[in-house]
């Protein structure tokens, strides 16, 4: 009997996992954003342990839904590669100051930042089509293109300097909070660069995982990394995240962001949540 409940607990995060992986590859925000309300919720696991599953599912979506993208030609990885330095910087400093600031505090600001994120997403009527070229952009080669149907439309990063800055405040947060930063990064390069959202979402999954990896040798050196439990959520979420990564080239960018916006909002809430606790 005892055995046949840990075969349907095992089987239920497999499950749960998957979805996450799915919804995670589609948006950009990485299945840890949902594996970790899901556990502690749901399965009632400790929130250590379900930090340390989610970190180590984040880089296994990252690794395998990122090289399907960058094989479709979604993500744009030397952009990836230039704003990981910062999400680095940021996951440094955040990880130092989280006995100086009161966690509560920034969840609670997260959560304001996650709604006005949500609702100008939501808000927005079509891709942006930047004609003019950014200097450091073309300086620095992040300009590309990406596949719309059977043609390639190419697009031109904007402010790349406010990017980089948003880029390690996205770092801060996943250092403070232990989670991978998706939304940020995305809205980053949304938002302020201007990058169009299928690429943007492809290259933040492209990032998480190399934030998620500085974050997880601390876990594992905590031992909150428990083989039982990271087995079935990491299975689940790289298979969710392969299914995410096929269906992405028939997803419209505008069904898209409403999942993008609907997910972010209900993160919203449990920042905001945790915060006033």
């Amino acid at each position: 009997m005892h055995d046949l409940n840990n075969l349907l607990f095992t089987l239920l995060i497999y499950i749960g996992s998957f979805s996450a992986g799915l919804l995670g590859s589609l948006t950009g925000l990485g299945g840890g954003v949902i594996v970790v309300p899901m556990l502690t919720v749901l399965f009632g696991v400790d929130i250590h342990f379900a930090a340390g599953a989610s970190l180590i599912s984040v880089i296994a979506t990252s690794s395998g839904a990122a090289s399907a993208y960058v094989k479709e030609g979604y993500s744009n990885i030397r952009i990836g590669m230039f704003l990981e330095i910062a999400t680095t910087i940021g996951a440094v400093i955040g990880a130092s100051i989280v006995g100086i600031i009161s966690v509560n505090a920034v969840s609670i600001i997260f959560a304001f930042i996650l709604v006005y994120s949500a609702l100008t997403t939501f808000l927005k009527k079509n891709e942006h089509v930047v004609h003019e070229l950014d200097p450091i952009a073309q300086k620095l080669k992040l300009n590309g293109n990406y596949p719309v149907g059977d043609e390639l439309v190419s697009y031109n990063v904007q402010k790349v300097p406010q990017g980089f800055i948003m880029m390690i405040f996205a770092g801060v947060l996943s250092g403070l909070l232990g989670i991978g930063s998706g939304a940020a990064k995305v809205l980053a390069m949304d938002q302020i660069m201007k990058i169009p959202f299928k690429v943007s979402t492809t290259t933040s999954n492209f990032m998480i995982g190399v934030t998620a990896a500085a974050s997880a040798g601390i876990y594992l050196k905590y031992g909150y990394i428990h083989a039982a439990l990271v087995m079935p959520v990491m299975l689940g979420v790289l298979t969710g995240a392969f299914l995410g990564a096929k269906l992405l080239t028939f997803t419209s960018s505008k069904s898209l962001k409403i999942i993008f916006s609907v997910i972010i909002l209900v993160m919203a809430y449990e920042m905001l949540k945790n915060g006033l606790k």
